[in-house]
Order: C-alpha cells, then structure tokens, then sequence
C-alpha cells in the first residue's frame, strides 16, 4: 500500500508543477486602452488643470488670459489638432495656467473652474469664443460702476463684474444655474488659488499667451510656432 501511495506522489508531482508553471507564464490581461485622454481631467494642488495621459511624452503647459485676444485666437486655432487629435491620442499632456490681468479675467475663470475638472475645458472653450461680445459689454459696464463697487468685498465686485459682462448668462445657456453661479463667488478658496497661481505666472512670462514644452520656453505665442516645437518633442 505504502508503494502505491508513493507512486502516485511520484506521478502528481511532476503534474502539479506543470500546473504551477502554466499559470505563471499565463500572459497577464493587458490594461484596458483609454480611447479618449481628453476626459481624464485633474486639478493639481496649486489649482492647475491637468489633461490628458499622465504618461504622455509631450507635456505642454499653458498661460492663458480669458481677456487675452491671441489667446482666444489660439484657442480657437489649436482646439482640433490640439485637443482632438494629440491629447485625444495620449501623445499630449495639457496644462493649464492662468495668468490673469485683470477683474473681468478674474470673473471668467473662477465660472469656468466652477464646473469642475470636467466641466472646465468645454467653459474655457466657450468663454474664448465668446469674448468679443462680453468682453466689449464688461468693459463698459466696468468703466462705470467701478468706482460704485469699490467698498463691496473682492468677490461680490466679481460677481457684480460676471452679471454685468454677460459672463454669467453664457453660463447659464450652458446649463449652470444661477444658484451655482453664486456659488461662484461665494467662498475665497479658488480665489486665493488662482490669485497665487497669477502671481507665479507673471514672475516666469512676459506675456499671454505662453507655453513651455517638457519644461522648456518656447519661442512663440500661436499655434503655427508651438506646433513644431511640439512634433520636435515627439508629438506625432
């Protein structure tokens, strides 16, 4: 009996070690492919927004100014080959940096940060596009209630400046209520980041709009001088 239960040892054990060795060179599952980068969207502690792959090899960075004419023009320009194609693709990583200059500025980019990660390159786009016409209206509301609104806190001057442009109107076509536009403006948290995010902006350009590519300068403010710095970088 003794013998038996040894030769059956003797024949399990070369089968449990195939066994073994075919589940360890069984192939792991490959991750699952990401088919659009444009909606992986994160916000870094300093209040910059983050997207695309986060393993891209291009990393572009992004200084724009909502009250900026180039920067709406690049915008505007860059959006398909940009966005849809390179980030889209993963090739690119987008950051974007605020560099504010000025209350209707301000006013713009605390709307569009005010929909979230998600919701903030859609706002952008539609702040850029639409700034002839509210940034022309919030100028001239400015130029005459300013001095009104002088005494109110910073961020009802804001609120006051986004109702009076039309910025917050263009939100609320774009679905935001006018209980979240308050909202807005109701807590100094996002203000004070993008107050600290400018200052550090200014201190590293010149001007609007600017970029760095991998963390190098570039040598131009549009997108037919970024683009080949881009593909020089990789980005094909």
């Amino acid at each position: 009996m003794r013998s038996l239960y040894l030769s059956l040892a003797l024949i399990a054990a070369p089968l449990m070690l195939a066994s073994a060795a075919a589940q360890q060179a069984k192939p792991a599952r490959p991750a699952a492919k990401v088919s659009d980068w444009r909606n992986h969207v994160v916000q870094t502690t300093s209040g910059a927004i983050l997207t695309g792959n986060p393993a891209a090899k291009v990393k572009l960075v992004e200084y724009l100014s909502y009250t900026c004419p180039h920067c709406a023009h690049f915008v505007a320009e860059s959006k398909a080959p940009l966005y849809d194609d390179l980030v889209r693709r993963g090739v690119v990583r987008v950051e974007f940096r605020h560099a504010v200059r000025d209350p209707l500025d301000m006013a713009a980019a605390l709307l569009a940060r005010c929909t979230g990660p998600k919701g903030f390159s859609g706002a952008t786009q539609a702040i850029f596009a639409a700034q002839p016409s509210w940034f022309e209206q919030g100028r001239t509301w400015w130029q005459a209630n300013a001095a009104s609104i002088q005494a109110q806190p910073e961020l009802a001057r804001l609120k006051a400046a986004a109702n009076g442009s039309g910025l917050s109107a263009l939100m609320q076509k774009r679905g935001m209520s006018a209980a979240a536009i308050d909202r807005c403006f109701a807590a100094p948290a996002d203000l004070d980041k993008v107050t600290a995010m400018t200052k550090t902006a200014w201190e590293a350009i010149k001007g609007t709009p600017s970029f760095t590519v991998n963390g190098k300068a570039t040598g131009g403010s549009d997108w037919s001088t970024l683009q080949p710095e881009l593909r020089a970088a990789g980005a094909r």
